[in-house]
């Protein structure tokens, strides 16, 4: 896959990760949110969009790992773009207080919750990548929301949508990228 085809299938999972975020938070239940959410996911594997926490599990090498950058930045460009049609479309939704709270707890639990996240992403991808059965996503994905792992790429989104843009918020989110890649590959050197 070249480098642009790469850059836009981040961009598309980016979307499709504020579409769940966006579906989460027009949800009164949380656990219906969360399974709604499992859609974003759902379509990303499927399409073969290019998400950051369903790829970089699977790193083998250097040229892979350089790949993660591009991805990130398509994903952000992504959340970025849903977050700015849903506020242009006035939906009634608010991450305000979601993103406060993740803002205020301490960086280690927030890198602990993320490591959580990167598991959880890792066996889903390769569980259902192993199975083709979509339960091996949707739980994965309800189970990091449900018990508040963080996952990058969706508070990428929350934090599009209530326009957090700080030093903090930008250091959070490498804590988060950081800790679900090391979640991820934690899982994925397993013996087979």
């Amino acid at each position: 896959m070249s480098s642009k085809e790469m850059f836009i299938k981040s961009i598309y999972a980016g979307i499709m990760i504020g579409i769940g975020g966006i579906v989460y938070l027009s949800a009164e239940n949380r656990v219906i949110g969360s399974l709604l959410f499992s859609f974003g996911l759902l379509t990303i594997v499927t399409q073969g969009f290019c998400l950051y926490t369903g790829k970089i599990g699977f790193v083998k090498d250097l040229k892979e790992l350089l790949h993660m950058p591009v991805i990130i930045i398509g994903n952000f460009i992504g959340t970025y773009l849903a977050a700015f049609l849903i506020k242009a479309a006035h939906l009634n939704i608010d991450s305000s207080e979601l993103v406060n709270r993740k803002l205020n707890n301490d960086v280690l639990p927030v890198f602990i919750l993320s490591v959580f996240c990167g598991v959880m992403m890792y066996l889903a991808i390769d569980n259902y990548n192993k199975s083709k059965n979509i339960l091996f996503i949707i739980a994965p994905v309800m189970i990091f929301i449900l018990s508040g792992f963080e996952h990058s790429i969706a508070n990428m989104f929350y934090f599009n949508l209530a326009g957090t843009y700080s030093l903090k918020s930008f250091c959070y989110l490498i804590v988060m990228l950081t800790g679900n890649g090391i979640g991820a590959k934690l899982f994925s050197l397993k013996p087979e």
